[in-house]
């Protein structure tokens, strides 16, 4: 038996679409139990984010795994098992698609932009970003980038 296509599975999986907040909803249950969210700006049509969750080993629902957009911070309050946690402070680096190209978002970065430059890496497939900053005991980060 084949495997199906992307968009046979697409257009198999139960569909659900919504409008709430400036957003178009639509949440996608496939056949094989995962669960895919997307959310599209009303009025220019963008993709703003995409989730996916499937089930756990003991077929309760899992976390929710951001895909395109900004993670979704915890309530606060909420019990979690998590005692280790990043700081919010941290560099946030995001995917955000458009109709006519892939953009790679980094938010909370601590210095002036004039203090970064970008560099893309093609042996290694990866974008790299380094601060002028000699305070930093970390000069670099690098983020996978498709090429």
């Amino acid at each position: 038996m084949a495997v199906p296509s992307w968009l046979e599975r697409l257009r198999a999986a139960s569909k659900t679409a919504l409008v709430q907040d400036g957003k178009r909803k639509v949440h996608y249950l496939f056949e094989d139990g995962k669960e895919m969210a997307e959310e599209y700006d009303v009025k220019s049509g963008q993709l703003v984010s995409r989730k996916w969750r499937e089930k756990n080993t003991l077929g309760g629902s899992g976390k929710w795994q951001v895909e395109v957009g900004e993670p979704t911070s915890p309530l606060l309050g909420a019990l979690e098992s998590e005692l280790i946690k990043e700081s919010s402070s941290n560099p946030v680096f995001m995917r955000k698609d458009t109709l006519s190209n892939f953009q790679w978002r980094i938010r909370n970065l601590p210095y002036p932009k004039e203090v970064y430059s970008v560099s893309v890496e093609k042996e290694q497939r990866c974008c790299v970003i380094r601060t002028s900053n000699k305070k930093s005991p970390s000069a670099s980060q690098s983020a996978p980038c498709p090429l």
